[in-house]
């Protein structure tokens, strides 16, 4: 083979070489897309509809141990779980629970993180700040039946932060779940 064979052949296997990395990495961002909307929702017709319905905000919670704050949401607050993708040594890397039409993501993030409860053992400034029943960077969920949620996040052990309560802005009422995030729950027929 001469030099020009020579030529032409190291560039066929440079190509060869560039167009299967090119394909691994489109395999790649194809398996990561996928990934991401495994989660389907039923639209009212029953057919998966895909993850470009997924709420606008999405609020992200950080639990020391995510399973189980995924199990104790389900029963606590009735919340759905939709995803549970855990990390070879069985932590909660990425959950996701759906309340009602919306959808909050959940994950244990490091050893080192402190959930809200135990910051406030350790911590006088958290402490003070937590006396207070308002919702301190939590969220709100709107629910159907209040006095039932109240009573089965009561039953479950959450604590509650205030009675339901009337009056405007609509029925209400607060509560900490199992590492001390805050919960603001309204009853939807009165909002």
């Amino acid at each position: 083979m001469g030099s020009s064979g020579a030529r032409k052949a190291a560039a066929t296997r440079k190509h060869r070489a560039a167009s299967r990395k090119a394909a691994t990495t489109r395999k790649r961002r194809a398996a990561g897309r996928k990934a991401a909307t495994t989660r389907k929702r039923r639209t009212a017709g029953g057919k998966a509809a895909a993850a470009h319905n997924t709420p606008s905000v999405v609020p992200m919670i950080s639990y020391e141990d995510g399973i189980a704050a995924l199990e104790w949401l389900c029963s606590a607050f009735g919340f759905r779980e939709t995803a549970r993708l855990t990390t070879p040594d069985g932590k909660l890397s990425h959950g996701e629970m759906e309340a009602g039409n919306g959808l909050i993501m959940l994950a244990s993030p490091t050893p080192e993180y402190r959930s809200p409860k135990r910051h406030r053992e350790v911590c006088e400034q958290a402490r003070k700040w937590s006396t207070v029943p308002w919702i301190i960077d939590g969220v709100l969920v709107y629910v159907n039946d209040l006095d039932r949620h109240f009573e089965q996040a009561r039953t479950a052990g959450a604590t509650i932060l205030s009675a339901i309560e009337e009056g405007p802005p609509g029925r209400r009422y607060r509560a900490e779940d199992l590492e001390g995030h805050r919960w603001f729950f309204f009853e939807t027929d009165h909002v």
